[in-house]
């Protein structure tokens, strides 16, 4: 009873953390006027004070001084840091210029290129359906990109680089809060001293737009904390499988945004480009879930090999 109690608290937490990243498109503008990159540095400052008020609940430092003794482990969270910092400064402007359905590309085909990236950077083997997935969404890019007249830039940086920063978190092997408050942590001097500049020229809206501009800035690192910690949650209660799953609603609900709340244009070749990416998804889905049933007959059905007697001495 126990386990299944667990299980739909894991199951409650990925449903908010995916549903939280898949509207926080409604969030970005709210923050207009101000710009993609000043809202980026609050996002980074104030992440940082919502991370470290987490950290001081729970009283878990040890790992800074552990941290600080590995320079690798220092140089992979800069890079990390750097990484999402691409990610999420694109994403903000992407949303608030009018890009919403493509930047939910992004995060459709982010597992398509995890796929890639594990191939390529750690030489791993793809059974038939994921090349067939992969190749899907090739297939995908080049339709959209005669589409548009161009490649989707904003699909591709987005995926490429949150494809990368789970690649550094995978090397990493940290904790969710503790690389989280690593990263803002490096990211905060370079994003306060930007907002300082800002203020100093008198181009800063958090001054200039009032309280409550003000404190929807502010709420940016509970925006940022909230769904990673919901996702933390959600992680040691239910199975990777299920995680993974759980991960297309942020883009589902990106993209029915961008269609339906936003009404961006949607033509056929554009349609014609998402269809072949779900496709690819579907097929990477029903490729885990019956690789995962498999594996789970396997272990079923292997003999259970008794422990041998123990000899008496001579």
């Amino acid at each position: 009873m126990k386990a299944q109690n667990e299980q739909r608290a894991g199951l409650l937490y990925g449903f908010g953390a995916y549903g939280m990243w898949g509207l926080v498109p409604l969030f970005w503008p709210l923050l207009m006027p101000a710009g993609a990159v000043e809202i980026l540095a609050h996002r980074m400052t104030w992440s940082l004070a919502v991370v470290g008020l987490a950290l001081l609940a729970v009283r878990r430092w040890g790992w800074i001084r552990e941290l600080l003794r590995q320079p690798r482990k220092l140089g992979l969270t800069a890079l990390a840091a750097s990484v999402i910092s691409v990610n999420w400064g694109l994403y903000i402007w992407s949303v608030n210029n009018g890009h919403v359905v493509e930047s939910s590309l992004g995060y459709f085909i982010n597992p398509l290129v995890s796929i890639a990236m594990g191939v390529l950077v750690l030489g791993e083997r793809l059974r038939r359906a994921q090349w067939v997935a992969v190749g899907l969404s090739f297939a995908a890019v080049l339709v959209l990109a005669i589409g548009y007249g161009r490649p989707p830039w904003i699909s591709l940086v987005l995926a490429c680089s949150f494809a990368t920063y789970g690649l550094i978190k995978k090397k990493l092997n940290m904790g969710g809060l503790e690389s989280l408050a690593a990263e803002t942590a490096m990211l905060f001097l370079p994003a306060l001293g930007y907002l300082l500049w800002l203020g100093a020229q008198d181009r800063s809206s958090f001054t200039s737009q009032g309280v409550g501009h003000a404190l929807l800035l502010a709420a940016t690192g509970l925006v940022t904390a909230i769904p990673l910690v919901f996702f933390g949650a959600a992680a040691i209660r239910v199975p990777l499988s299920t995680l993974g799953l759980l991960q297309y609603m942020a883009p589902v609900f990106q993209f029915g945004l961008g269609v339906l709340y936003f009404h961006e244009a949607m033509p056929p070749e554009r349609w014609a480009g998402f269809s072949l990416v779900w496709a690819a998804l579907a097929l990477l889905t029903w490729d885990a879930l019956r690789t995962a049933r498999r594996s789970r007959a396997r272990l079923v059905a292997a003999p259970v090999v008794a422990p041998a007697p123990a000899r008496e001495p001579a």
